[in-house]
């Protein structure tokens, strides 16, 4: 007993994955379903005058739902109400929904939506972020007299750092089935999703009907990366609307071109950093300008930007900080979440800066972070002292000893015309919501004993392919002292789990999983006596004892943080890691190839080392993509990557050879120590590769995608005798 911890158990939801008998949203159709579909604008704004619809086809086929038909509020209830669910007349964004379709099959879906035209009158479309004057969040956080140091100092570097837009591209696409009124619920929806209180939450608004008659399951779900935080509550909302009003289910799963269209995305971001240093490279002062394009309507964007403006500093020490940031409003479609969220844009603006620093006094990169890394003791940019799990120290020895980059030459003259470079990345990763977040949640996890002794873990967290079924069991089993056999997790029902909050945030392992681990010691008190465990609980629930523990999460002890300022302990704790990346260019094409990519990671503890090392190897490769080859761009207003075969990710082919070094500092309030660690790896990928680029060229990088076309055009830069 007491092993589960650190082994490596097996998935439980592995065979019927890889056997096929995996059923998704596709495959649970019932005889009788209609399919769902959404007349979508063609612009990015304008108003939406009305319809022609073409005489031709005959419109008693099918069914069709607008605005008027809404029977709640038509609004998207997420963090604001500023997106409808149908646009009853000012359209933002290209995609926008404008009315809904259902039909017995799917080629009289596709005549109805081709026979339907919306009528829009243009209007003048924002696209450029800086010029917004529409602000959905803004923040300021403030320590010491950032503007006085930096106007007396005698050392200062200026840099501006841009990212593009990134698609999550989960493995299966957006979906939904929608099951009209059963008596007990309003509506039961089975969907792809994370988050299944969001989407209850979503649909009581839109239906007009209290919570509990809103049932969402989660079916399963293919992968989600942020993709299926937000998104399904519109999609749930809409294949809802038209199943009570065909009066029966609806199916409603988005084709990937208009998944690639309509999705939110990666938030683009250009980030202004302002540094006064020393003459021993020392940080005296930063001054940094956040800005990130938040499309149309508010969505995440008030999240997005808290973690990202919380992470813009680094993990580094300086006790003059002014951080600035804003999420303002473009007629781009909706951008959301994904992986890190926010983090990864200012993470990798401020390791350029270092670098840039770092060139121009003539210091290693490596050293320059070794002299102003944050340490045990020291306070972060919000003021919040790190007293606990702090492994900022260890992760650095552990990748020096790795790689030996203290002993490579960086930025040193190369030849021949393939380029090779070697960059280094630092960062950390808060783990769980910021500040107050998980208090004011209030997240809850049941465990329950049945008839033959088993044990059954109850949460809303969900499992989209990163391992929380494994990593439950784990915690059950060596916190109730049984075998992994003797526990099963539940599905996401909201009518049978309780609300242990959204599974986003690199929060499950840390939060979720610490409540659940109390639960279960309370479970095993209750059960008591000596003895294989699965006899002890037969008997215990024989003997009519109370089988059920719910319990709630506390936040620790001494955690004080002022939502107004921006101030205090923005997180329980902090995953703390470093890349680095090995990469040739090659000066005739300026492909860059990834060929090797090491990481260093403080978890807190690996309750599954296998899984731990292939959520870091998973995110990193997202990194790479996200670095050098992911492209993303629109015109006016429309994803133009909006296929597969144009909307380009690393492949297997691309993958360079990782290697990952655990380093383990356990958090006290954690299970069995465990930090989160799912989103950390987003943050150090892009900047260690660029990183590497500039070693190889001697070319400072500050924009992702690094592109051949871009690499070029620096290279034309630095070398003019080389233009045609």
């Amino acid at each position: 007993m007491g092993t589960s911890i650190g082994a490596r158990l097996p998935r439980p939801d592995g065979p019927d994955k890889v056997t096929g008998r995996a059923r998704y949203v596709a495959d649970l159709r019932p005889a009788g379903a209609w399919l769902g579909g959404v007349v979508r604008s063609p612009l990015a704004r304008g108003v939406l005058t009305g319809f022609d619809f073409a005489p031709h086809f005959d419109f008693s086929s099918v069914v069709l739902v607008g605005p008027r038909d809404v029977p709640g509020e038509n609004v998207v209830a997420l963090l604001a109400d500023d997106q409808p669910l149908l646009a009853a007349r000012e359209i933002e964004h290209v995609g926008e929904p404008l009315l809904l379709v259902a039909a017995p099959d799917r080629a009289t879906l596709a005549a109805a939506l081709a026979a339907i035209q919306p009528r829009i009158e243009p209007r003048p479309a924002q696209f450029d972020a800086r010029s917004s004057t529409r602000v959905f969040k803004e923040i300021r956080i403030e320590k010491g007299d950032a503007l006085g140091v930096l106007a007396s100092a005698e050392r200062v570097f200026e840099g501006a750092y841009e990212t593009a837009s990134q698609e999550q591209m989960y493995i299966e696409p957006q979906g939904v089935l929608a099951f009209p009124s059963d008596g007990e619920s309003a509506v039961t929806v089975v969907g792809s999703l994370q988050c299944p209180y969001y989407v209850q939450k979503a649909l009581a608004r839109a239906l007009g009907v209290p919570a509990e008659r809103a049932r969402v399951v989660q079916a399963v779900t293919g992968g989600g990366f942020g993709g299926k935080e937000d998104y399904p509550s519109v999609l749930a909302c809409h294949a809802a609307l038209l199943a009570l009003r065909c009066g029966r289910p609806v199916e409603m799963i988005l084709e990937r071109h208009e998944d690639l269209l309509v999705t939110p995305k990666r938030h683009p971001s250009r980030v202004v950093h302002r540094t006064a240093v020393d003459a021993h490279g020392r940080l005296l002062a930063m001054h940094i300008e956040v800005l990130f394009d938040g499309g149309a309507y508010t969505t995440l964007s008030p999240v997005v930007l808290s973690r990202g403006c919380i992470h813009a500093a680094g993990p580094y020490r300086c006790e003059q900080v002014l951080i600035h940031g804003r999420a303002v409003a473009t007629n781009h479609v909706p951008y959301g979440a994904f992986r890190g969220f926010g983090a990864p844009q200012t993470c990798f603006a401020v390791e350029r800066q270092l670098d840039r620093i770092a060139a121009a006094l003539g210091l290693h990169p490596l050293e320059l972070r070794r002299r102003n890394m944050l340490r045990s003791g020291d306070t972060t940019a919000t003021g919040q002292v790190l007293r606990s799990s702090v492994g900022s120290e260890p992760v650095m020895e552990r990748i020096v000893a790795a790689s030996g980059f203290d002993r490579h030459p960086w930025r040193a003259p190369r030849t021949g015309r393939v380029r090779r470079g070697v960059g280094f990345s630092f960062f950390f990763h808060g783990a769980g919501f910021t500040g107050s977040g998980e208090t004011m949640l209030k997240g809850r996890v049941a465990v329950e004993l049945v008839r033959d002794g088993r044990v059954r873990v109850r949460s809303g967290s969900t499992e989209f392919g990163q391992g929380t079924w494994t990593m439950f069991r784990a915690i059950a089993a060596d916190s109730l002292g049984c075998e992994p056999d003797d526990v099963e997790v539940a599905v996401a029902d909201t009518h049978d789990v309780p609300d242990s909050g959204p599974t986003v945030a690199s929060r499950t392992c840390m939060i979720v999983g610490g409540v659940l681990a109390r639960a279960c010691r309370e479970l095993a008190a209750r059960i008591g006596g000596e003895g294989p465990f699965r006899a002890r609980a037969a008997a215990f629930v024989a003997s009519a004892g109370e089988a059920r523990v719910e319990a709630q999460y506390h936040s620790p002890r001494g955690l004080v943080w002022d939502d107004a300022t921006y101030s205090g302990d923005a997180y329980p704790a902090y995953g703390w890691a470093a890349d680095v990346a090995e990469v040739e260019v090659d000066l005739d094409t300026f492909e860059v190839k990834v060929v090797r990519f090491l990481s260093a990671v403080d978890c807190g503890k690996a309750l599954q080392p296998q899984s731990v090392v292939g959520q870091f190897e998973g995110g990193s490769l997202q990194a790479v993509g996200f670095a050098q080859l992911e492209v993303v761009t629109s015109r006016a207003g429309r994803v133009q990557q909006d296929r597969m075969s144009t909307c380009v990710i690393p492949t297997t082919l691309d993958a360079p050879q990782f290697q990952t070094e655990l380093v383990e500092v356990p958090f006290e309030h954690g299970p069995f120590g465990a930090k989160g660690v799912g989103e950390m790896p987003m943050d150090g990928g892009a900047p260690a590769v660029l990183s590497a680029i500039e070693d190889a060229l001697g070319v400072h990088v500050t924009r992702v995608p690094a592109t051949p076309e871009h690499l070029l055009e620096l290279w034309l830069d630095a070398h003019p005798e080389e233009r045609v």
